[in-house]
């Protein structure tokens, strides 16, 4: 039971984390300021994202003190908490995950919407994101390659949010819209134009990103364990997951956005033109979250590096 509150935590933390780096970053990169802060949507999501965050990482201090300790009437000892934050290299990430986050709140609320303000708020992203890879698999290497994969590791996060968390601001934003307005579609229009570009630049990252810590995480050697371990199993569903999203994205960039700016002056073409785009950009955040699920599990499970592989042959 508390493994699964574990995993529940951390998927809570991963989709919050994205969402206060991506979102922001897609306010700096995917419109002008001014029809960025005319994006009143845009507030209440990075407010939950960073609320979600700040709990999410306060009740997952608990649960893996819980899990360390052997009971969750242990791990609410004040004594067992103070050794986690203390003794381990787990605990003060998620201190400083949680307060990153409530400080990205206070932003939200008391700052006004500006490029400032965004800028302040992918810092903490930035933080938060990178926090993961510091207590995850990355953080785990020893020798000389320990550096090169934490260095990855934490590629990877930054790269996973600027592509998912712009994902969900645009779903958000395409949801909300309502085609005939000249001025929001073109404002519609110029934040996937934008989207693209960036996405393109994630998702390059990601590939290579995800290729050094698959060295380190699998390695050559290992290469077996993909398909004779729950690790390996796991790490083929979410590559397969990345495939379906990057033929969905490819779609939406040389298809969907094109045929947008095509119906621009065609009132009934842009109906439909939107309905597309919002029917993909639901699938593709739905298989993001997906995703998300199994990075979840998989980091509390060991690599196919870390095992006996000898057993399984």
């Amino acid at each position: 039971m508390l493994d699964i509150l574990v995993i529940a935590l951390r998927l809570a933390q991963y989709g919050g984390a994205v969402i206060l780096l991506g979102a922001p970053l897609f306010l700096l990169y995917g419109l002008q300021e001014r029809d960025a802060a005319s994006q009143a949507w845009s507030r209440g999501l990075i407010a939950s994202a960073a609320a979600v965050v700040a709990i999410a990482s306060a009740a997952g201090l608990i649960a893996q003190t819980s899990v360390m300790a052997g009971s969750i009437t242990e791990g609410l000892k004040p004594s067992s908490i103070g050794f986690m934050i203390t003794g381990t290299s787990l605990g003060p990430a998620f201190v400083v995950r949680s307060a990153m986050a409530l400080a990205a709140l206070g932003v939200v609320l008391f700052v006004r919407p500006s490029r400032l303000q965004w800028m302040g708020l992918v810092f903490a992203g930035l933080v938060i994101s990178a926090s993961f890879a510091w207590t995850g698999h990355g953080a785990a290497t020893e020798g000389a390659g320990r550096y090169p994969h934490l260095a990855a590791a934490i590629l990877h996060s930054w790269a996973a949010a600027l592509w998912l968390g712009a994902l969900a601001a645009l779903l958000i934003m395409t949801l909300r819209h309502r085609p005939g307005d000249a001025r929001s579609d073109r404002i519609l229009h110029a934040a996937l134009h934008g989207f693209s570009g960036v996405g393109t630049l994630a998702v390059a990252l990601l590939i290579v990103s995800g290729a050094v810590n698959s060295l380190f995480l699998v390695g050559l050697d290992r290469i077996s364990g993909l398909w004779t371990t729950l690790y390996g199993g796991l790490l083929l569903a979410k590559l397969g997951m990345f495939g379906l999203m990057l033929a969905m994205a490819a779609s939406n960039r040389f298809l969907l956005t094109p045929g947008l700016s095509d119906a621009l002056d065609d009132p009934e073409g842009l109906q439909a033109a939107v309905a597309r785009l919002k029917g993909s950009l639901v699938l593709e955040t739905l298989l993001a979250l997906a995703l998300l699920g199994l990075v979840a599990i998989m980091g509390t499970l060991a690599p196919v590096s870390a095992m006996d592989m000898s057993m399984s042959s």
